[in-house]
């Protein structure tokens, strides 16, 4: 007999069905005997309980532990042969609302064999399409395993299934499936596999299992695909995710070394005195958070290798004066610093901002500079050739100390005299790529520092930047007013609409300014980029708005005609000419505007200190950090702000649940749990920002993160013993294929 290994083709253990094979491989994308054993149940259902069911929706595949409560064989005349059918119709009752299942069969022997398999008492799995007839709930197209026949508690059971079905003795393992395929087939397929497969390779040795507690690899096997309780299912599952966690942490903490081991040079600040300066004009105290981050960048910038940290903070909480500082203290040790924005948008709101800090500071080269001046530069894809060719010639001559700009800044005939710092701001926007292309026009590597406004929880920070260390400032500054956070649930009440644009024409009338966010410019027509806004299926499916969205052009033109008529309405979206845009926010910010109609081009950056109202219409179409970041535009001046999330939501539907989270806590840490509990976690762990393939199998980051921690730290503690993972040939062979892998290649560009 042909031994059965991991790399075995799985027609080996799947029996003689060449269909359900050709399912398997296809729809699956299952090949080998590995592939199965690795095919991890998404769910378990305790043999010995009925089903817990929710209120079920018609059309979705269910499975559920039942007990037969009638079982009936019917004749019937088939109008399509004109000859005498049969059917069986079961009823099964559950946890929750019980069901009836029809199986039809030509004749009348076969039916009562069907009844006698499932007789009033027995307990079995039942899976089919959830359908209702005649108000009753119905397992269409089903399928049923029958635990044991009769209500004795007997382990007897009828049919080719009996010996596994015997072999169940607490949880029932539901597979993801392909249509075709039922979860029991793939269980029985595991079973057999279980039994022959020789030669499974161990990940861990012995003295690793020992160390961390955990089983063997195929006990753990067996346990995650047929546990009799939840302490083998805990057990099983606790290996298989420490070992994902290890094998990432272990990739990662060697990138860490590879950074620390480069060297680069040390910007301790020489003999410069333009952060000293700084210092002593700021008109404010700098907060205890932004003093603490500030002296580890000052002490990491000092040393002969690259600092690699990401920077993660409340909207408002001054990342990007830390920011600053560390770019001056780099102007003072001879280099240059830059700002890669995502939008030009913010690139120029950065500019604006720095320069209005800084003062005479920032006019290095110029007339009326400071005595320590520096020159800033900005270089944006919309310039002029003449202004682009002026700005390109201050920073290859190193006239230009401090440069900010977009992604034109990663063009190859962009140069830099001496770029020690790499500062990027809000980086989920940009991929590894990108950072690289930039950090790639220094001579030595630089001093990289990447900042976000989009809290991200601890694991998910371990996980997907691992390669950094991480700072937090959660510590708003002084000035910053709270702001009143408010559903208004048009499908309730809808006459509250007057009522929310009385409330921006009263905020005018105080002399302040308002945002109106919308989902779309015009029509159905979505700002390129933005479809994170559309509400997905479980499936990923964009489902259909039953509505007319509200539209950038549309809502300016209203309000202009109606509610809000005689105050100043300017529009900004993404379909405007870059000038268009930075005169619209120019105005905007010079108080020359009332209402600014807008989709999410003000996300992040825009700093208008007079704000204070913000209304999101169809708020539900946005996420929850989406929402965070729009809110966070207002309040910034010392006013309180006002932001009212409109939304025709249903009370109780996930896209409600969303904004009463937000409308809950201003806690933008505590939001992004509740994002990424939402979310698909591919959606964070993308592959262009992690290097990554852009899922975990087993690992959950804010289920798993106890493990995450215990495998960062096991990493750490092996790479101190044995760096080259000599020792534990097999993890290092799991850790080298990681490495080597195409989304890792991307990593190793960063």
């Amino acid at each position: 007999m042909v031994a059965i290994t991991p790399e075995s083709p799985i027609a080996s253990v799947f029996g003689k069905s060449v269909k359900k094979r050709k399912l398997v491989a296809e729809g699956l994308g299952l090949e080998t005997v590995g592939d199965l054993l690795w095919h991890f149940p998404r769910r378990y259902v305790p043999t010995a309980e009925l089903s817990e069911v929710d209120e079920p929706r018609e059309g979705e595949m269910l499975s559920v532990v039942g007990l037969i409560t009638s079982s009936q064989v019917k004749s019937f005349v088939n109008r399509r042969t004109n000859k005498m059918s049969h059917r069986v119709e079961v009823r099964v009752r559950t946890g929750g609302p019980d069901f009836t299942l029809t199986f039809f069969t030509p004749y009348k022997a076969m039916a009562e064999s069907e009844q006698a398999r499932m007789p009033v008492g027995a307990r079995g799995m039942f899976t089919g399409k959830v359908t209702m007839f005649n108000r009753s709930w119905q397992l269409s197209g089903p399928h049923a395993v029958i635990f044991g026949s009769g209500g004795d508690g007997s382990e007897e059971s009828q049919g080719a299934d009996a010996a596994l079905a015997a072999s169940l003795k607490g949880l029932l393992p539901i597979y993801p499936v392909t249509a075709g395929l039922y979860s029991w087939d793939l269980q029985k397929t595991v079973h057999v596999a279980l039994d022959l497969v020789t030669g499974v390779p161990d990940l861990l040795g012995e003295d690793l299992r020992e160390r961390y507690g955990l089983l063997d690899q195929m006990t753990a096997l067996r346990w995650i695909h047929g546990p009799d309780d939840h302490r083998q299912l805990g057990a099983a599952q606790k290996r298989f995710r420490f070992s994902e966690a290890l094998v990432l942490q272990l990739v990662l903490a060697r990138r860490r070394a590879v950074l620390r081991a480069q060297g680069a040079q040390s910007r301790a600040g020489g003999h410069g005195r333009i952060l000293e300066a700084f210092d002593a004009r700021l008109p404010f105290e700098l907060t205890a958070g932004q003093r603490e981050i500030g002296k580890v960048i000052e002490d990491e910038l000092a040393q002969p290798h690259p600092m690699n940290r990401l920077l993660q903070g409340e909207v408002g909480s001054g990342k990007t004066m830390v920011a600053l500082r560390a770019m001056l203290r780099v102007v003072d040790s001879g280099g240059q610093a830059v700002l890669l924005a995502p939008t030009e948008v913010l690139a120029q709101q950065h500019l604006r901002s720095i320069t209005a800090t800084m003062g005479d500071l920032a006019g290095g080269g110029m007339l009326g500079g400071a005595e320590h001046a520096t020159g800033v530069a900005i270089l944006t894809g919309s310039m002029s050739r003449s202004a682009r060719a002026e700005a390109m010639l201050r920073i290859a001559s190193g006239e230009a100390g401090i440069v900010v700009g977009t992604h034109a800044l990663l063009e190859d005939n962009v140069t830099f005299a001496d770029l020690g710092l790499v500062v990027v701001d809000e980086q989920h926007r940009f991929g590894v790529e990108q950072r690289a292309a930039l950090t790639s026009k220094a001579g030595t590597p630089p001093h990289v520092l990447v900042m976000t406004a989009t809290p991200i929880p601890r694991t998910v920070a371990m996980t997907v930047f691992g390669d950094l260390e991480v700072s937090v400032l959660r510590e708003l500054p002084a000035g910053r007013a709270p702001i009143q956070t408010n559903v208004v649930p048009l499908v309730d009440q809808p006459h509250w609409v007057d009522r929310v644009w009385q409330r921006v024409a009263e905020e005018v009338a105080a002399g302040h300014q308002a945002y109106v966010v919308c989902p779309r410019i015009s029509g159905d027509v979505a700002e390129q980029g933005e479809t994170d806004q559309l509400e997905l299926d479980a499936d990923g499916q964009v489902v259909a708005p039953k509505r007319r969205l509200a539209a950038v052009e549309e809502v300016a033109e209203h309000l202009r005609t109606g509610p809000l008529a005689g105050l100043r309405i300017a529009m900004l979206h993404g379909r405007m000419t870059p000038e268009d845009k930075e005169a619209t926010m120019r105005a905007f910010a010079a108080g020359q505007l009332d209402v600014l109609v807008s989709t999410t081009v003000i996300e992040v950056g825009v700093d208008v200190a007079n704000a204070t109202a913000m209304v999101l219409l169809d708020a539900d179409r946005f996420g929850v950090s989406q929402l965070h970041q729009l809110r966070g535009r207002v309040g910034r001046g010392g006013l309180p702000g006002l932001c009212l999330l409109v939304s025709h939501a249903e009370a109780g539907s996930e896209a409600r649940m969303r904004l009463d989270a937000v409308a809950a806590t201003t806690d933008g840490f505590e939001l992004s749990r509740v994002d990424l509990e939402q979310r698909r976690e591919g959606d964070v762990l993308g592959a262009s920002q992690s290097g990554f393939r852009s899922s975990l199998e087993n690992l959950r980051v804010l289920r798993d993160e106890k493990t995450i921690i215990a495998a960062r730290e096991a990493a750490e503690a092996l790479l101190a013993e044995d760096p080259s993972l000599a020792t534990w040939p097999r993890l290092a062979e799991a850790v080298d294929r990681m490495q080597a892998s195409t989304e890792s290649e991307f990593m190793e560009k960063a």
